[in-house]
């Protein structure tokens, strides 16, 4: 068996594994529906070396010739529009209707022509480094946009590509291409090309399966620590998170306070206006915190009606005034009059982990609850606010506060 036929016959075949494996990363994360250009490209493509096989082994040469040119073509484009959808960019429609038209008319000028010749060499070649470049320039500027090492690899590989398709008329018109579509196989040139061809497609697939499966768990891992109902981060995302903003303060030695929300009476607005209005308040609220907290903080939702604020650069009084802003502004969200809410506040301590951060944060806002209700708890020094007035206790604080925050 010749040596390129030997090639041709393994990329159709890697080709086939690596439409399978897309098949499968479709079928098992349903989010990334950019994976199916991929295995619509690697289908193609496995087309190409099956019709030059079609072409020097069956009596259909001219339909293999138009079959191998069309799909290898259409698998590059394809390619191309599919990092654009991974990207999560615009597809470059126009630039790849181009491409195609462009690479019919000059395949249709070219039939019949001169093989091994130069300019007919040039011309076969030219959309297909067309349609390489521009998978380059998606990479690249998704590069830009958003780095990722992968990315980069990308960028580099389909570069590295285009420089393979433009080179490829310089070895068949020097080594030779054959002197007939037929012959193809046996020359010297195909062993290059395929065997060359080969590996930058088993290197782009692997690339290109890698970022798909890393996007495919990174929105897993989003999933998993998202709350469902309000979007902003649940229990598991929150410790992930406030894990990472207190490694950060302990090392820049920088303030970090957490606000614990709890909104009040919240059982009497699913008694009186039915748990679709009590999931509409939970949804506004997220949406205020959202809203009013500083772009570094962390925002999420602890369970029930419970929600944290952790914020970084921010000493006790600064958390009190953002969650007393918060709190204000509450009354009235969701179209529901007397939303209210009492808050407890915390500022870090040096040998705090989280779990005491959120203790005395929860001790503050048990005691705003049972000192009547829509106040935040501590009053740091300096700050001015009502007096706090005294309710009838539905049960006793957990404990009486033991010390003072200081900023």
């Amino acid at each position: 068996m010749d040596g390129a036929v030997y090639a041709l016959i393994v990329n159709a075949c890697a080709a086939l594994l690596f439409a399978v494996a897309f098949a499968v990363i479709r079928f098992s994360y349903h989010s990334q529906r950019a994976v199916e250009w991929f295995c619509a490209s690697y289908t193609l493509v496995m087309l190409a070396p099956l019709s030059e096989l079609g072409v020097r082994f069956s009596a259909w040469s001219p339909l293999f010739v138009a079959t191998s040119y069309a799909s290898l073509l259409l698998s590059t484009l394809a390619t191309s529009l599919g990092l654009a959808a991974m990207s999560g960019r615009a597809l470059p429609w126009r630039a790849a209707a181009a491409i195609l038209v462009g690479g019919a008319v000059l395949r249709a000028v070219i039939w019949g022509g001169h093989r091994n010749a130069l300019p007919y060499e040039m011309a076969y070649q030219a959309p297909f480094a067309a349609a390489s470049a521009l998978s380059a320039l998606v990479a690249i500027r998704t590069v830009r946009e958003r780095g990722g090492r992968l990315w980069t690899a990308v960028a580099i590989l389909f570069a590295v590509s285009t420089v393979y398709f433009l080179a490829k008329p310089v070895f068949a018109s020097t080594f030779g291409s054959g002197a007939s579509a037929r012959e193809y196989a046996s020359s010297k040139y195909a062993l290059f090309s395929q065997a060359t061809g080969g590996l930058l497609l088993i290197t782009v697939g692997l690339l290109i399966l890698l970022i798909a499966v890393e996007q495919a768990m990174g929105r897993t891992i989003l999933e998993s620590e998202t709350d469902p109902l309000t979007g902003v981060a649940n229990r598991r995302g929150f410790e992930r998170a406030a894990a990472r903003m207190i490694a950060h303060a302990g090392r820049t030695r920088e303030p970090l306070a957490l606000a614990m929300f709890d909104l009040d009476h919240f059982k009497r607005v699913n008694d009186t206006y039915g748990h679709a209005a009590g999931d509409a308040v939970i949804r506004a609220f997220a949406d205020l915190l959202l809203k009013m907290a500083p772009r570094s903080a962390t925002v999420a939702r602890l369970g029930g009606e419970e929600f944290v604020l952790l914020l970084d650069r921010t000493t006790l009084k600064g958390a009190w005034h953002v969650a007393t802003a918060i709190r204000k502004a509450l009354p009235g969200i969701a179209h529901l009059p007397n939303i209210t809410a009492s808050g407890g506040i915390a500022q870090l301590k040096p040998g705090d982990t989280l779990a005491t951060l959120l203790e005395r944060a929860d001790q503050r806002a048990y005691e705003a609850k049972f000192s009547g209700r829509d106040r935040i708890v501590p009053n740091p020094p300096g700050v001015v606010s009502a007096p706090v007035r005294a309710v009838p206790a539905e049960g006793a604080p957990k404990d009486e506060p033991k010390d003072a925050e200081t900023r």
